[in-house]
Order: C-alpha cells, then sequence, then structure tokens
C-alpha cells in the first residue's frame, strides 16, 4: 500500500497550486543502516510521493555515512532528517517519519516555506526579530498526538521568522534515547536550549513568553 494513496495526491496537488508562490528544497538524510533508520525506506517514499505532486518541491538525498561533510553543515546528526528550505535556508527540521498528525505539519510547512513567512500574528513576528541569540527548540511528538501539530508548527513558524531560532520535530518513539535523556513521558514536549521545558500545545503569546526566557538566559 503506497504512504500517499491518489486521492491524497490528488488534493494536495490542488492545494499546491493554489497555496504555493515559491520553490521548495527538501533535504533528505538517511542512511542504509537499518539498526539505525528503520524509517528510511518509508520516509524516502513519502519525500518522492511529495515531489511528484508539484515541480517547485526539489529534493535532495543524502546518505548521513556517505555525506559526512554535507551532514555537519546542515547540522544534521540523527536520521531520518527532512529539513526544508525556501528561497532562503531555515533551520526547520523534521526527525523521524512525519505521518499521523505530523503529516499536516510537514504540508503546512512545505506551504509557509515556499511563501517565505509564516501565518504568526503581526506582534509575535516583531518580538521574534528582536530575539539575537540563537535559540534551539525541540518538539517531542508521536504520531497518534492530536495536539503535536500545533506544538511543531509554533516552533517552524518561529524558526521561518528568525535564522536564529532552530525548530526540530522529533519523534519519540524513533529517538528512544533522546526522549529518555530530556525526560519525556508525555507529548507535545518542548524543549529549548536544553534549560527550559513544557508539555502541551500552548497559545501562540506562551509559546513566544518561554522562547523569549530562553533567549535571554
Amino acid at each position: 500500500m503506497p504512504i500517499i494513496d491518489e486521492k491524497t495526491k490528488s488534493d494536495l496537488k490542488g492545494i499546491f497550486s493554489k497555496e504555493m508562490h515559491g520553490e521548495v528544497k527538501i533535504w533528505l538524510f538517511t542512511s542504509k543502516n537499518k539498526t539505525i533508520c528503520e524509517y528510511c525506506d518509508a520516509v524516502i517514499e513519502l519525500v518522492d510521493a511529495l515531489s511528484a505532486t508539484d515541480d517547485r518541491i526539489k529534493v535532495f538525498k543524502y546518505d548521513i555515512e556517505e555525506h559526512e561533510k554535507e551532514a555537519k553543515i546542515m547540522g544534521v546528526e540523527n536520521v531520518p532528517a527532512i529539513l526544508l528550505h525556501g528561497a532562503k535556508a531555515h533551520n526547520i527540521y523534521y526527525y523521524g517519519i512525519p505521518t499521523g498528525y505530523e503529516f499536516s505539519s510537514l504540508i503546512q510547512d512545505i506551504i509557509d516555506v515556499s511563501n517565505g513567512t509564516s501565518r504568526l500574528s503581526s506582534s509575535t513576528k516583531n518580538a521574534l526579530k528582536e530575539i539575537n541569540e540563537k535559540v534551539d527548540i525541540k518538539v517531542f511528538v508521536t504520531p497518534t498526538c492530536p495536539y503535536c501539530p500545533q506544538a511543531v508548527r509554533m516552533a517552524h513558524q518561529m524558526a521561518l521568522e528568525n535564522s536564529k531560532i532552530t525548530a526540530s520535530m522529533i519523534e519519540a518513539t524513533e529517538f528512544m534515547e533522546l526522549s529518555s535523556k530530556y525526560g519525556v513521558m508525555g507529548v507535545p514536549k518542548i524543549v529549548i536550549n536544553d534549560k527550559i521545558s513544557f508539555e502541551g500545545a500552548l497559545p501562540e503569546q506562551s509559546f513566544l513568553e518561554y522562547v523569549k526566557d530562553a533567549a535571554s538566559k
């Protein structure tokens, strides 16, 4: 059974045709070693299916063992990893397969990246411009979590607005060591600069306050 059925592909073609206004580059890092990347083949199939829906979605594939230099430049340490770039490079990462509820996050991110802007409020965008320190946001999720996409989208949109911000979706069950390291007991769990953490999909202003707090420390 294909990872994206024909009806979904048809729907995506219509959505992308209407809402995308620029090119999107998908940088995909995988590994042939199934012991470290059980879902790499599925992620490759997913990305290939997405690129087939619109000519403006370009895919660049790398093997993390064979392309260590590229992985280092891109800041990729785990696989599978998806990075989304538009006219500019953005620090938007997906670690693990974005299926289930997270598929919608990926689609909306592709649209935003193609347009070079987020859907955050003007006041939030202005506040994010004032952040001059590096901020790293990790969002731990599972595909069956209905509240996780909101947290992922919030983090990714903030990274889209400020190049100092890096935002990563991390599929908790694929990366158990990371989940254990950061004490993930429920999802979504958000960890900012390895100092501040919270659970739940917070409203925009509350999420922003956590990001500003982390940036100031």
